[in-house]
């Protein structure tokens, strides 16, 4: 089990809540359903695809336009392809077939006004997709479904006969979704949303679609509400459709106790072990959180600085400069972990050789750190000594003795005189003014 290639994967979501005929009252919650959805399935850190693969189709009449849509992300999708209606159902025809509802669809005469159910499935059976998903949130929904699997009796209607498609309604063959007062979705797809969202305590890493179904059957009967309907062929009940958030919350605070011990360890010395431990940390933590989730940027800022340690610093700060940028867009330029991606970024460029450039930055850094956290606090007088130690490097012992001594003093009065951090200052000026430098 996986999640789909959000780059070979391709999503349509359509929606219809207004209507030109009186006898289709509008569903106001249609449209907050699918910019939801949409929000949900295309989300930075836990969505399927990004958002130019996921296509919006609302309130748009235009049959023509609807089906060029749908055509168009079934011959680009080659790993998922999801089409979500929601809308009104209409049945029509000799054979009582289903009818997606448009904008300006005849109630008493959908089959030239409406999209009907079985253009949709063929449009989607065509795709090369090595999964297909058909996913329909209106009344009478569950007439795609097969007659044994809605407790009904007699032919089966529209069976899906090719592997790795699944089919999922919101209502068995003759039952009306509702659309409850008070609520900004549809019944059925606002319990989605919120799955989806929330997650599902207790449950698997990722939820598959048929996971979904079996919480959205329990809670829907619980309600009291219709109950949803679905067809797999093969392996596609398997298909994955998000991260299970639930799951996440569990697993976060054990990927950050993993994360202290691979620190500790590098900071004993073992920093290659270190670096393949973060390394492992931060792929679980991209694929459990995101790959914006605070814990990560600081599962990479760590595995980044590690690299370093273990003998690389250019490698550490190339990774450096992106995990910079993403805590400043995303966490901002005072935030403790930014801070601490500046000193580690200059750190590792001084190690490579860029030692002005190090200067520079620490010096920039220094006066930030003054600002936001106060002169004294150890972080800062962490700060002065990796200056004064690259000061010293590129030969400017006046003003490296200067910040040592300076460093001294704060860490007696702060730390202690016998603190190993104010004895490494002392050592520090000692060999310098012993002319064998830092």
């Amino acid at each position: 089990m996986r999640l789909p290639d959000p780059r070979r994967s391709r999503i349509v979501l359509i929606g219809a809540g207004t209507y030109s005929d009186p006898r289709l009252p509008d569903l106001d919650a249609v449209r907050r359903t699918i910019t939801d959805l949409a929000g949900v399935f295309t989300d930075p850190s836990h969505g399927l695809v990004p958002g130019e693969h996921c296509t919006v189709v609302l309130d748009d009449g235009d049959l023509r336009t609807v089906g060029q849509r749908v055509r168009a992300a079934a011959k680009e999708a080659e790993d998922l392809l999801l089409v979500y209606y929601a809308g009104h159902g209409l049945v029509a025809g000799r054979r009582h077939d289903l009818y997606l509802a448009l904008p300006d669809s005849e109630f008493e005469a959908p089959e030239f006004s409406s999209l009907e159910y079985d253009k949709l499935r063929s449009a989607v059976l065509d795709s090369r997709a090595a999964a297909k998903l058909i996913v329909l949130d209106c009344c009478f929904s569950g007439r795609v479904v097969t007659d044994a699997m809605a407790g009904g009796e007699g032919e089966r209607l529209n069976q899906l006969a090719v592997e790795g498609t699944y089919v999922l309604t919101s209502a068995q063959r003759d039952q009306v979704a509702l659309s409850l007062p008070g609520e900004d979705h549809t019944a059925f797809s606002g319990r989605l949303i919120r799955l989806l969202r929330e997650g599902v305590a207790g449950g698997p890493e990722l939820l598959t679609v048929d996971d979904l179904y079996q919480q959205l059957a329990a809670t829907m009967t619980a309600e009291g509400l219709p109950l949803p309907l679905n067809r797999a062929t093969r392996t596609a009940s398997r298909i994955a459709l998000g991260v299970n958030r639930a799951y996440a919350a569990v697993a976060g605070p054990e990927l950050l106790r993993r994360l202290a011990a691979a620190v500790a360890q590098g900071k004993s010395g073992d920093w290659k072990g270190a670096s393949e431990d973060l390394r492992s940390v931060v792929e679980e933590q991209t694929r459990i959180l995101g790959a914006e989730h605070e814990d990560t940027l600081r599962g990479r800022q760590s595995h980044a600085h590690s690299l370093g340690g273990a003998g690389d610093p250019a490698e550490a700060a190339r990774l450096l400069w992106h995990v910079l940028a993403d805590h400043l867009r995303l966490l901002g330029p005072d935030h403790e972990d930014t801070l601490r991606s500046r000193q580690f970024l200059a750190v590792n460029l001084g190690e490579a050789g860029h030692r002005e450039e190090a200067v520079s930055m620490l010096r920039v850094l220094l006066a930030d750190r003054s600002r936001v956290l106060g002169a004294e606090h150890p972080h800062t007088l962490r700060t002065r000594h990796l200056l004064a130690r690259n000061l010293a490097l590129t030969g400017e012992a006046e003003e490296t003795a200067a910040l040592l001594r300076q460093l001294v003093a704060e860490r007696e009065r702060v730390l202690s005189a016998d603190h190993e951090h104010t004895q490494r200052a002392r050592a520090d000026l000692a060999k310098l003014e012993g002319g064998h430098g830092v």
